[in-house]
Formats: structure tokens, C-alpha cells, sequence
């Protein structure tokens, strides 16, 4: 099995569900999938006990156990290990939650909430979180062993000194047999991977393993008798102090302290110290063991940031509902006022046309914060770059310092059009242009230009992610501090920053990195320590296509029926009954589900379609529509929603008629509910 290949088990009676995670799991383009699959509990405790694979998604309600019975089944309770199993259901119960952690599960998710990026987060964090769990396991286990094996051999070797001592009682022998069991421990000492070293009193080197070597890269012909801490630590730290206190008064010491190899580099070592003593009980030197643990705190780290990702995720989906329940009525009375008044002034319908673009346009907003916090697919449309590229240009000269002069050139006339998402690419456009920015602090020469370009074969095999063919090439290039071939090589990674703790998230880059791909285009950098930095960006240009003529909104009108309206947004609710009222339809309304049922109930008969939110207190919309449907298999339902979601698969999930994105436009609501009913 490959590095990026995961085993994922998936424990779920719901063939539905089953079939989303393995839809979910696919997208993942960083790993591949085999992918298992149990329908009971006792199926599942099975194959984890013949195959083991690398996650688990269980599901908590199952027929024949629960999700907490499975967990305690998949344990094995003579060698407990940790389990990279995420807890599934359709409750967002937190005593749920807590008993799962409590059982072993090393995450909790919600069926109604779940995002292929949450996902594939999840399963990655399990995994990465069991595998460091285990790895930390096994090195304090190694630690033990190792220790144990010392001290029974330092035990040893004390005993034959003092029996050699009182047989030769000549200081002389005493110092040679004391060298001779460090030279004879040496041998087993240098099988460890750990760093295994002896210092005096005074910080002076007497003992150096292969272990050591490899981990700092001195020599031991090099840092023998030299002075430890100026070898081996950043700064004089006054942890160094406290540990060599309490190492004389305790007889040993465990901690981690931040060190430095030859070469520069900064680590993290786990570090314990033992404290040895002559033969008259007096301190004499320190024996160290220390384990690099900086992948491991690293991992730890990016397991974090994971966590807060997935919390802003769920931040922007809370503020989008809300956002877009505020656009709503804002956008319908905007196309609503100048049909209920056909005699307006051009200057009030002017405004209201700049009430309704600017509505539009905190929506796009809106989605692209989806886009980006949740992953969500933007829209791509055929474009040309040019309009973009000199709104950039004008952002920057009014932003940027005025140290920094910018030169935006169009090399090609009639440059070729491209399919791109417009939000995504100016968010390309601006990373690069701050990170330029940065990268001149006293100022400097911001260079933006963009080309058409036919890229032959032999080019394309010099890049892999290249096809032969046309091309519109945006370069941005700056006069900065430019990168080592190092930095250079790291820049795409996620969370790698070159810059000062709390100014920069890492993701900037790896995130435009898989923009670019999503447009079927690549990056190729040119930088030099000092010589500034070029970043080109290929885009795949397509033939333009035929300017369509916007039509003129239509409105379809009703036939008096009666339309039930569920929202628990007051302004929502009023300006659709409004817009519907004022097209020839009759309307009822209701603030929650529990409403709406009550009302539909009521005038089962009458009532032709029901608009229904999905989010609403008391009964959500999910709740409120299984209700409808075993009260009229055959009701029309449209879904309406703020949040940022598959409309295709809440449609099929729910078996409503259609799903209908807040805010949504006059046109939208009336053309859509015409719709349902002629079908």
C-alpha cells in the first residue's frame, strides 16, 4: 500500500449514506481509497479484526448494536489500542459525542452537516491522530526498554568496578575499568536512534553515540570535551538551569527542549537525563537520551489548524444562513417596487437597480466565503482577463505604499478568453500581489502582465501538470528579497510561511495552487535569493463564445392558487407573500414546521405548493417535509435555504420538487413555482 492510500470501513445500514461517504472519500485528490463496507455491527467488529484498516465511519444507530457497543467490540481489552474511528449520525447529540471520545472514537460528526472537505479532514486527523498516539506510544515504550536495559547494564558494570576496586584498590585501575564500561556500553548504546550522550558537571562532552551524530551531525571527534550548550541550544534557556537543578537534587530530568543541528536547523527533542555518580556517591555526569520529536509536533500542530479550519467552515456557514435571510426580501423588493409602481422616476429606478446589484453582490460574496471556508465549487464562466487585471491595478495603486510603483502590460492584443471563476481568479490575482508586496519592504518595481501563448510538446514534458495547446499566461513579478531553492520548493506545502508568527497562515499559496488547478492550468515560479520573485499562472484558453443578449425579465403569473409559505425570517415571509400576491396567487404562511404542518393540515386540499425553509426552530425544514409527505405523498415542495449546499442532493434526499437558493431573485421564485405547477 502506497503512502496516500487509506483502507476506510464504513459501518451503516443507510445504502445512502454509504454511498455519499464513499462519494465524499473519492474526491479526496491528496489520497486514494479502498474502501470496506459493513451493514450490522458484528459485520463490521469482523472484517476490523481480520483487515484493521486505517479508518473506521460508524454509524451510531444500527440494528443489531449501537456505535458505542461496536467501539467497545472493536477494542481489544488485554492490549488497548487507539482506535482512528469517527463517530456518524443523524443526532447532533453532545452526551452522544462525549461517550463516543470517552469510548475510543477520535471524532464526531453530524450526517445533516457533512462537507467532502470535513470528510476527507476527519479521516485524515483520525488517522494521523492514532498514528502519532501509537508513534508516542512506542517511542516511551523503546524509552523504557532502553532505560532498563542501561540501568541493568550500568548496575553491572558498578558491580564489577567496585569489585575490581576492592582487588586492585589503585585509582588508576578505578579510572581505566570506569572508561572501559563506557566503551563496552557504547556498542550497545550506538543501535539506538536515539541521541545518547554523557556530560560532566561542567557541560563538557565525554560520551557521543552514531544515535547523536545522526540527529545533530557533529561528529564525535568533533564535539568531544567541547562545551554542549554552545553546540546544541539556541539560546541559554533558563529551562537548561531548572533542569540541571533538579537532575542534581532528584537524580534525573524529562522534558523537551528546543535544540540546533550543524546545519541550522531547528528541532524539538524529547529529553531525559539521568544522573551518574563515582564511587563515593558524589555527582559526576549526566546521561542524556533524546528523541527528535519535531515531525511529531508538527503533525500535532497541523491537526489543530485542521480543527480550526473545520470551525470556520462552520462560522461562515452560520454567518451566510443569515446573510443571505437578510439579502432575500432586500433583492425581491428591489425587482418587486418597480412593478407594483410603473411610473417611477429614471432616478429612483436607478437607485433601486443599485439596491438590487449591490443585494447580487453581497450574495457573490457570501458564496465565495462558502467557497473557501467549505470548498465549495465556484462558478466558472468564459471570460477575458484584461477587465480583471486593471481593476487589480487599481486596487493595488490606491492600497498598496506608494514605495512600491506597479506596471500592469497587456503583451497580446486581443488576448484569448478563458473559463474561470471570477471571484476564485481575483483571489489568485491578489495573493500573489500581497505576497509580491511583502516580499518589498523599502519598496520596489510590481510587475503585472498577461500574454497569449501555444505551448508545444516539448515544453509540456518539462511540466507535468502542462497539455499541449493555447494558453493565457498572467505573470506577476516583483523586485524583492526573491527565495533559496529550498523556500522555493516548500511554498505550495499547506501552512509552510516564511513569515513572522501571526502574520500569515500558510495556505495562501497551496490554496491557489488548487485553484489554478481546478481551472486545468499550473504555476511555474523563476526566483533567486535577492533577484526577486516571477510567478506565472497558465490558464487553458477556449474558443469565445457567442454573446447571448440578456433577455428582459420574465415574470409568469398564477392562476389563483394557494401557496403555503414557511419561513421563520418575518421580512422573508412578508415580501414573498408580496411578490406572490402581487402575480395572481393566494398565500398562506407559517413561522416553523410545526406551523406549517398545523396549516397544511388544515387546507390539505386547496393548497398547490409549499415553499419551505430548512432552517427554523422548533421543526427544521428536513422534519417538516417527511411530515407533509406522509400526510400527501404527492405534495410540491420547493426547499429554500441560506446555506451554501448541494442543491442536487438535498433535492434527492429530501424528494422535494426543486431547491431554491437564498437570496433568490422575483424572477427566480415565480419562473421556479411555475414550474412545479405545470408539472
Amino acid at each position: 500500500m502506497t503512502q496516500n492510500q487509506r483502507t476506510v470501513l464504513i459501518i451503516d445500514d443507510n445504502p445512502e449514506d454509504r454511498e455519499l461517504y464513499r462519494r465524499y472519500l473519492l474526491r479526496d485528490r491528496e489520497h486514494t481509497y479502498q474502501i470496506l463496507e459493513a451493514t450490522l455491527g458484528r459485520d463490521g467488529v469482523a472484517q476490523w479484526q481480520s483487515g484493521r484498516p486505517d479508518a473506521v465511519l460508524l454509524d451510531f444507530q444500527l440494528p443489531d448494536l449501537d456505535g458505542l457497543e461496536v467501539l467497545a467490540a472493536l477494542q481489544d481489552p488485554t492490549h488497548p489500542t487507539f482506535l482512528p474511528v469517527i463517530m456518524v449520525t443523524g443526532r447532533g447529540d453532545e452526551a452522544i459525542a462525549v461517550q463516543a471520545m470517552k469510548a475510543g472514537a477520535q471524532d464526531y460528526l453530524i450526517k445533516g452537516q457533512l462537507s467532502p472537505t470535513g470528510l476527507h479532514l476527519a479521516v485524515n486527523a483520525a488517522i494521523a491522530a492514532v498514528q502519532l498516539r501509537t508513534q508516542l506510544q512506542q517511542s516511551r515504550e523503546r524509552e523504557r526498554q532502553a532505560r532498563a536495559e542501561l540501568e541493568l547494564r550500568v548496575e553491572e558494570r558498578t558491580v564489577e568496578l567496585q569489585q575490581t576496586n576492592e582487588e586492585l584498590q589503585q585509582e588508576i585501575e578505578q579510572r581505566k575499568l570506569a572508561n572501559q564500561k563506557i566503551y563496552e556500553q557504547a556498542a550497545l548504546i550506538d543501535i539506538s536512534p536515539d541521541a545518547v550522550f554523557v556530560r560532566d558537571l561542567e557541560c563538557r562532552i565525554l560520551f557521543w553515540s552514531k544515535g547523536a551524530e545522526h540527529l545533530y551531525g557533529w561528529s564525535a571527534a568533533e564535539i568531544l570535551s567541547q562545551n554542549s550548550c554552545q553546540f546544541l541550544v539556541v539560546l541559554p534557556s533558563p529551562q537548561l538551569e531548572t533542569a540541571l537543578k533538579t537532575v542534581v537534587e532528584t537524580g534525573e530530568w524529562q522534558g523537551e527542549l528546543n535544540k540546533v543541528t550543524k546545519s541550522g536547523q531547528a528541532i524539538i527533542v524529547y529529553s531525559r537525563w539521568t544522573l551518574m555518580r563515582d564511587q563515593a556517591g558524589q555527582p559526576k555526569s549526566i546521561l542524556s537520551v533524546e528523541t527528535n520529536i519535531t515531525e511529531q509536533k508538527q503533525l500535532a500542530a497541523q491537526f489543530l489548524r485542521a480543527q480550526r479550519l473545520e470551525s470556520l467552515g462552520v462560522l461562515a456557514s452560520g454567518i451566510t444562513h443569515d446573510m443571505n435571510n437578510i439579502l432575500a426580501p432586500i433583492l425581491v423588493i428591489a425587482q418587486l417596487l418597480p412593478h407594483k409602481l410603473p411610473d417611477l422616476d429614471q432616478e429612483t429606478q436607478r437607485l433601486l437597480k443599485i439596491v438590487e446589484d449591490n443585494a447580487r453582490r453581497g450574495a457573490s460574496l457570501i458564496q465565495q466565503m462558502l467557497t473557501f471556508a467549505r470548498g465549495l465549487e465556484g462558478k466558472q464562466i468564459a471570460m477575458q482577463v484584461t477587465p480583471l487585471l486593471t481593476e487589480q491595478e487599481q486596487i493595488i495603486k490606491s492600497t498598496f505604499p506608494k514605495s512600491i510603483h506597479v506596471n500592469c502590460k497587456i503583451l497580446t492584443p486581443n488576448l484569448w478568453m478563458v473559463s474561470a471563476d471570477v471571484t476564485q481568479l481575483h483571489q489568485v490575482l491578489m495573493n500573489l500581489c500581497v505576497n509580491a508586496r511583502d516580499a518589498m519592504p523599502n519598496g520596489g518595481i510590481l510587475t503585472i502582465t498577461a500574454e497569449n501563448k501555444v505551448i508545444d510538446q516539448r515544453f509540456a514534458q518539462r511540466h507535468l501538470e502542462a497539455q499541449p495547446g493555447p494558453y493565457v499566461i498572467i505573470t506577476v513579478s516583483d523586485t524583492g528579497t526573491g527565495m533559496s531553492p529550498d523556500v522555493k520548493e516548500r511554498i505550495f506545502d499547506p501552512f509552510f510561511t516564511t513569515k513572522a508568527f501571526g502574520q500569515g497562515t500558510g495556505l495562501g499559496l497551496s490554496t491557489l495552487l488548487g485553484i489554478i488547478k481546478g481551472h486545468a492550468g499550473f504555476v511555474d515560479v523563476v526566483t533567486s535569493v535577492g533577484q526577486g520573485s516571477e510567478f506565472k499562472v497558465y490558464l487553458p484558453a477556449i474558443a469565445a463564445p457567442e454573446m447571448p443578449t440578456t433577455p428582459k425579465p420574465t415574470f409568469q403569473l398564477g392562476q389563483h392558487e394557494l401557496i403555503l409559505v414557511v419561513d421563520d425570517e418575518a421580512p422573508i415571509r412578508e415580501t414573498t407573500q408580496t411578490i406572490l400576491e402581487a402575480f395572481n396567487y393566494r398565500v398562506l404562511t407559517a413561522n416553523n414546521g410545526r406551523d406549517a404542518i398545523a396549516v397544511y393540515a388544515q387546507h390539505q386540499s386547496k393548497i398547490r405548493a409549499v415553499l419551505m425553509d430548512m432552517m427554523m426552530p422548533e421543526m427544521d425544514g428536513t422534519t417538516a417535509i417527511h411530515n407533509l409527505q406522509q400526510l400527501n405523498p404527492s405534495v410540491k415542495i420547493i426547499a429554500t435555504s441560506g446555506l451554501g449546499v448541494n442543491h442536487q442532493q438535498v433535492v434527492q434526499a429530501l424528494g422535494t420538487h426543486t431547491m431554491l437558493p437564498k437570496p433568490y431573485t422575483a424572477e427566480e421564485l415565480l419562473n421556479t413555482l411555475h414550474l412545479i405547477l405545470a408539472d
